[in-house]
Parts: structure tokens; C-alpha cells; sequence
């Protein structure tokens, strides 16, 4: 395996006049199911390790990307999110291992449905087949290598992605998550009867392992696709320990939406409210979200009657453009 030693710092967002909110389409999190490890290793994971030492050499910058995600774990991935359109069918997906200790990563691929409110759940556990139907997945389409990847404490290393479109694949948008998570440590043969005196040298030893994900989408565009974006439902709350506007984000048209939201008050030189990230997908077409009030705010700009301006910025194919703005009043 080619690898790069390097010790990244913890990436922070653009410094503002107070904390900003998290990506709202952040890594999809999950704390995986409970494993019963063999004592000995597989073929298939010797295979898999083989692999990975294969893998093209890492990203020259010794620093953390910007834009680069994390979770629970201890391995962090750039960028927070991939889109592969006719233009280019080849990516790279970038791991590394802010841990110390070494580890090992399994790379999967798998679907998830997006709700009304933002929520990101598994394909496999919706039972309705009309939601199910919403979503249309790239999984087909992808390959990618290493599937398993061996990184040393500050390693980092790239997954190459590679798309094979069907001739006859309607124009729109695909999309599927690539996970990252964490591979159980290799068996050394000691349960826990072994380590009080009271167990035999030999058979199966169990153990309780816990396994860290993270996900990004990776977003495969064909031939032409539109996008109207529109915001609407106003409201001013709580949420989060403090104050937040609830707004809803309108989607139309035949791909994703992908931006950050501003509440803009006149004659205040910040916004008011802002959460960046905000991702509304094809399989709906609205999402609510609660958009963090700056706590040192002026009063009077969150008052009944106050005229406020809200805008969606666009942080995709055209970054930087406004695709929606609308005045409102608060209630």
C-alpha cells in the first residue's frame, strides 16, 4: 500500500460571528451491529488487505482538505460529497486515519431515502414501495477500488471510483452513498474465559465490536438535468438551545439541490441565521429546516412585523449563484 504520513488538523469552518451549524447533509452515522470474530483470518480478508496495498498513492497535501467529514470514528473523508457527470466518469474518494493507532476500513456502497425533515435512512428497512420507487440508485453503475483499505496511525489513501453508464439510461440523476467503516481488529484467539484462567486454548472466541460509519453521496448526473429552487413557510422557534427560523425548501426539476441558506435583516452587515449545506434530493420535492439564530443578534431584527430576506445559495454545479430569495414577515 502507497500511503502519505501526515497529521491532520481538525477542520473547522470559515470563522463567523458565532459557531456555525454542522453540514446539514453531513455523514450519514451508524453504530454497526455487534460481530463474532473467527480466531483465525480469512482468506477473504487476506484478500482484501492484498487489495488495498495495490491502492494509487494518497493525495500530496499533508494537510486535511477543506470540506473534508467526519464522524465517531477515526477516519475522516473528502469530499463531503461527489458528483460525477457526463463531462468526467472518474473520481476519487479520499480516507484518512487522524488516529494514531492503525486501522483497517471497509468501503461499501449501499442506498438511502431522504424525508420530508432531512432524515437520511436505509433503502432496506422501507417497506412502502412507492417511496421506494423515488429513489434511483447509482449502485449498479459504480466501481471502485481498494474495498478494503489498511492505514496507519496519520495515513491517508484514495478510492478510485469508475461509472459505467447504460447506453440506454434515461437523462436524470443517480445517486448512491459510499460508507466507510471500521473493520473488526484481527482475532488473537482471547475471549473472556481465556483472560480469567478459565478458558481453553482452542475454538472460537466472541467479542462485542462496535463499528463506526460514515457516508457520502456520490451523485451520478445524465445528460441534461433542471433544478428550481423556492423557499416558503416561515416561522421563528426553538431548537438547538436557542433560537432558530423554520423555513421550508421547495425542489423541482430532475436533480438535487445543494446550497446554504442566509436570513438577511436590513441594515445588519451578517446574516442573522445561516446553516450551510443544505441538501434536498430527488426522491422529494420539499424539506423542512431549522436555520440557527446568531445569538448576539439585534433584538429588533426577530420582533412580530420585523421584514426579513431569505436566500439559498448555491454550492453545486453553479457556486455562488442565488437560486432563491424571498421576503417574508415574521409572524
Amino acid at each position: 500500500m502507497t500511503s502519505q504520513h501526515y497529521r491532520p488538523a481538525r477542520t473547522r469552518t470559515a470563522p463567523g460571528p458565532w459557531p456555525r451549524r454542522p453540514y446539514a447533509t453531513g455523514p450519514s452515522l451508524a453504530l454497526l451491529a455487534a460481530l463474532i470474530v473467527p480466531v483465525a483470518q480469512t482468506s477473504a480478508q487476506a484478500q482484501a488487505q492484498a487489495q488495498a496495498q495495490t491502492a494509487p498513492p494518497p493525495p500530496a497535501s499533508a494537510t486535511p482538505p477543506a470540506g473534508s467529514v467526519g464522524g465517531m470514528g477515526d477516519v475522516n473523508l473528502y469530499p463531503k460529497r461527489v458528483v460525477i457527470d457526463d463531462r468526467n466518469r472518474l473520481a476519487t474518494i479520499g480516507l484518512y486515519n487522524r488516529s494514531p493507532a492503525p486501522g483497517e476500513y471497509d468501503v461499501t456502497v449501499s442506498d438511502k431515502l431522504m424525508t420530508p425533515q432531512g432524515t437520511l435512512i436505509d433503502l432496506e428497512t422501507v417497506t412502502d414501495p412507492a417511496m421506494r420507487a423515488r429513489v434511483r440508485s447509482a449502485a449498479t453503475m459504480l466501481r471502485w477500488s481498494p474495498r478494503r483499505v489498511a492505514l496507519g496511525g496519520s495515513e491517508a489513501q484514495t478510492v478510485r471510483v469508475m461509472v459505467r453508464v447504460p447506453p440506454d439510461l434515461p437523462a436524470g440523476e443517480y445517486r448512491s452513498h459510499f460508507t466507510i467503516v471500521s473493520a473488526p481488529p484481527a482475532a488473537d484467539g482471547l475471549s473472556i474465559d481465556n483472560a480469567t484462567g478459565q478458558g481453553q486454548n482452542q475454538g472460537i472466541g466472541v467479542r462485542i465490536v462496535p463499528r463506526f460509519g460514515i457516508s457520502i453521496p456520490v451523485i451520478v448526473r445524465v445528460g441534461e438535468t433542471t433544478l428550481n429552487v423556492g423557499l416558503k413557510d416561515f416561522a421563528l422557534g426553538e431548537g438547538g438551545g436557542g433560537k432558530v427560523i423554520t423555513l421550508t425548501v421547495t425542489r423541482d426539476g430532475t436533480r438535487s439541490a445543494f446550497g446554504d441558506i442566509r436570513i438577511l435583516a436590513p441594515g445588519s452587515k451578517e446574516p442573522i441565521a445561516e446553516v450551510l449545506g443544505v441538501g434536498v434530493y430527488t426522491e422529494v420535492g420539499s424539506r423542512t429546516v431549522q436555520v440557527p439564530v446568531n445569538p448576539k443578534a439585534d433584538p429588533r431584527f426577530l420582533a412580530r412585523g420585523a421584514r426579513l430576506t431569505a436566500t439559498f445559495t448555491d454550492d453545486d454545479s453553479a457556486p455562488g449563484k442565488v437560486l432563491a430569495k424571498q421576503d417574508f414577515t415574521l409572524p
